[in-house]
């Protein structure tokens, strides 16, 4: 296990920058997801700290030692790739065992660790089978044991998941959270799926168009975005946004109706009010804003309603025992400390 800092990281390809001053510290034994949309630098990233892609400028340490001049075998990592990599004409065992290829370890100390590993993961009966003959929960268990069985001072996962249905996207997840929880390994795991990242990270680390955006805990980029896209991107369905104005301590929303919140700061001028799905919901008074009901969505105890209004449409949450019909007009509203302000020029959090 070991420390990770990116230090002022650049990529370009030519004249195109892809990845612009990124700057981490991961602790020791410390699950770091990269989430963000499709190119948006987070496999190039992962990419430089293995070693397949160069650095264009800044610095990469693992361990206290910078490691930018170094071939990937001798940087102390393991790599799982998102189509598991394993050899299809090698058992389970033999898989395993091929990351030990250039280890001076005597046979019978790589054989004990290849069993060791199998353990750990809960493969040991299915070590003579090939990979034919495994699910595919199973093969990227075998492409995770090739990569523990080194030892590395760093994992690196690429979407290792994306390939997979969702009930054993759902079930790696968790074994996945397991198995860092058992052997405290440092993590680096890539996705662009914000429930994988929220479910799995100690942090999160959200990108867009090669910079960084927030670095927090799950709850942290949840319940206080940096900006309105953290905001909308963490979370299904994303958090809604209405255009309003901030003047003298009041939001004029477009309805001409006012709110008084006590937001931090002197912004006045055009906002964007952010509220989640979860937390509007159908009032009799003091609504934030009205509309008619254009979609019912049950989903158990709650129901999601999509909200046709002034402001465009609107997702709010219904107790299903009792949601709106479609075609009813409803009154929205939502405590006041589950709103969020942001600027509509820079995006930036007000709040």
């Amino acid at each position: 296990m070991a420390t990770l800092s990116l230090k002022n990281l650049v990529k370009s390809y030519g004249s195109t920058d892809v990845l612009h001053s990124i700057n981490l510290d991961v602790e020791d034994g410390e699950f770091v997801v990269l989430v963000g949309p499709s190119g948006c630098g987070k496999s190039t990233t992962l990419r430089m700290i293995a070693g397949l892609e160069d650095v264009t400028g800044g610095s990469i340490e693992i361990g206290g030692r910078e490691v930018n001049n170094l071939e990937p075998k001798d940087r102390d990592i393991a790599m799982v790739f998102q189509n598991y990599a394993i050899y299809p004409h090698m058992t389970v065992r033999k898989n395993i065992g091929f990351g030990l290829r250039s280890s001076k370890l005597p046979k019978a100390d790589k054989e004990a660790r290849i069993e060791e590993v199998a353990g750990i993961l809960g493969m040991t009966e299915l070590l003579e089978r090939k990979p034919d003959a495994l699910s595919g929960g199973q093969r990227q268990r075998v492409a995770i044991g090739r990569a523990m069985v080194r030892d590395p001072a760093v994992f690196l996962f690429d979407e290792p998941l994306s390939n997979l249905d969702a009930q054993l996207r759902t079930q790696m997840r968790l074994e996945i959270k397991k198995l860092h929880q058992r052997v405290g390994s440092t993590i680096i795991f890539v996705t662009h799926d914000q429930v994988e990242a929220m479910t799995m990270a100690d942090r999160i680390v959200i990108m867009k168009d090669g910079h960084i955006q927030q670095v927090g805990t799950p709850d942290e980029v949840y319940r206080n975005p940096a900006n309105a896209f953290v905001a909308q991107f963490v979370g299904a369905p994303s958090m809604n946004m209405i255009s309003a104005s901030y003047v003298d301590g009041q939001i004029i929303l477009p309805s001409g109706q006012s709110l008084a919140l006590p937001f931090a700061g002197q912004h006045s001028g055009d906002v964007m009010l952010g509220v989640r799905p979860d937390d509007l919901l159908p009032v009799t008074a003091h609504p934030i804003i009205e509309g008619q009901v254009t979609v019912r969505e049950p989903l158990g105890p709650d129901t999601l309603i999509y909200v046709e209004t002034p402001a465009g449409e609107i997702v709010a949450k219904a107790d299903s025992r009792t949601p709106p019909d479609v075609g009813q007009r409803v009154k929205l509203g939502a405590s006041p400390e589950n709103l969020h302000l942001f600027d509509a020029a820079s995006g930036n959090a007000l709040t």
